[in-house]
């Protein structure tokens, strides 16, 4: 439910109970009565998502899980650490620090998310670009089926033994069952890291840019790009740099020698793209405030109402599908204001950030939520037109369900046909996925 609701007086649904699980087998034991009596259980981590994935929108149980918050293994041999699902991801990375590791996820919701919302949700921190998203973390995982079974999967990810089943539950919103425990890839904190930022006059210029520098080899840890709008608006909010032009930062990590030399291929390839480069202060600048932009003071807030579209798609189409986005918000709701960034980089394809603000809202809850959604719908519809995937990292949830259909086709059969033989009497996050 949008905060704007919540801010009107409006209640979102609540659940019949709370259960505080300590461990598998008391999970268990609650789906196993859940499903003879066809009562929804919802998993629970920090309810930092944004999607509205954790709504107990037909009431039913809520499964809380952050009891389950213990560090069972660190293991410098394999370079793995292995935790239960409930644990808050700072905590999670404050521990392995002190081993000298990291999990080199960073997400900005870090200090209220936790491991298994990420696992859930198949999400993403600001080094994805060369240490992946959460799914490309995870080594096994221990997920507790509807039906109160107790499984693992594969010790190792990478097998010709079947299917990876890692991937069947990891991203599937509590739909298919509980992940429990999981073992995870940690890394040695860095030696190095650098930073820099530069200014582009054009937004083509920076994206074939950011491509070059994530298909010579190169890696970058750090990958951002905001357009004009928000360079102007938001860039010059959080960073203090009163700019015209579209501002890209990146950033390198690991071994000195190392950094230095990708740190020269990436300015060199950068300059001569046309880019005008701001010096290395003003991308350290970022990294240390770059979750300001998420927090108070500096983070949009009420009575601002926004969104946040979370769209990836490959390089041919990404620019096409900004403008097609643009276009189509800006001009069905002249109202709103589309601003995007550009945070998730791959070999094949980069994630945009695409958000809308809308400064004047009605009063009525019922119409200020009608207005919200319409928005939504429209830039939505838009990125499927021009090629976009749903979402990247923050779920589908409730609020995208209704567009799994369309984005799917005639695949969301497969989903669908999972979802009914691992969860029969539908008592999984019902509602969720578009299921």
């Amino acid at each position: 439910v949008p905060r704007l609701w919540i801010d009107r007086g409006r209640i979102s649904s609540t659940p019949d109970v709370v259960v505080h699980a300590e461990n598998k087998e008391q999970i268990s034991l609650v789906l196993q009565l859940a499903n003879q009596h066809r009562i929804p259980v919802i998993p629970w981590g920090g309810g930092s998502g944004s999607q509205g994935g954790a709504l107990p929108i037909h009431g039913g149980i809520i499964l809380d899980l952050k009891k389950m918050n213990r560090i069972l293994e660190v293991n410098p041999q394999s370079m793995t650490y292995t935790a239960e699902c409930g644990i808050i991801q700072q905590a999670l990375e404050w521990e392995l620090n002190k081993h000298g590791y990291s999990t080199m996820h960073l997400p900005a919701s870090a200090s209220c998310a936790t491991l298994g919302g990420y696992l859930a949700h198949r999400g993403s921190g600001v080094a994805s670009s060369k240490y992946g998203k959460i799914e490309d973390l995870v080594v096994s995982i221990e997920v507790v089926l509807p039906d109160g079974t107790i499984i693992e999967t594969p010790l190792v990810p990478r097998h010709a033994a079947g299917p990876d089943l890692n991937q069947l539950f990891v991203g599937s919103e509590g739909t298919l069952g509980i992940i429990t425990r999981a073992m995870l890839k940690m890394f040695d904190i860095p030696e190095k890291r650098s930073f820099r930022a530069f200014l582009f006059d054009d937004m083509s210029n920076a994206i074939k840019a950011g491509r070059a520098l994530m298909t010579n080899g190169a890696t970058p840890s750090i990958l951002r790009l905001y357009d004009p709008v928000e360079t102007r608006e938001r860039i010059k909010a959080v960073l203090d740099i009163d700019t015209t032009g579209a501002y890209m930062v990146y950033g390198f990590d690991g071994p000195a020698d190392i950094v230095d030399v990708q740190e020269r291929t990436a300015r060199r390839l950068f300059l001569d793209s046309g880019a005008q480069d701001l010096g290395s202060e003003l991308g350290e600048r970022w990294w240390e405030r770059r979750f300001d932009f998420y927090f108070p003071p500096k983070c949009l807030d009420l009575p601002l109402a926004f969104g946040t579209m979370d769209t990836i798609t490959t390089y041919d189409k990404i620019l096409g599908l900004y403008w097609g986005m643009k276009e189509a918000i800006e001009s069905n709701f002249p109202e709103a204001t589309f601003i995007a960034h550009f945070s998730h980089w791959y070999h094949w394809g980069c994630m945009m950030y695409d958000r809308f603000i809308l400064e004047e809202v009605p009063d009525d809850p019922v119409e200020a939520v009608s207005l919200y959604n319409s928005v939504w719908d429209v830039g939505i519809k838009a990125a499927l037109k021009h090629g976009g995937l749903l979402n990247d990292h923050h779920g589908i949830g409730l609020k995208l369900g209704q567009y799994m259909k369309h984005q799917y086709g005639e695949a969301f059969r497969v989903i669908q046909d999972i979802k009914k033989v691992l969860d029969p009497n539908h008592i999984m996050n019902p509602g969720k996925m578009g299921l």
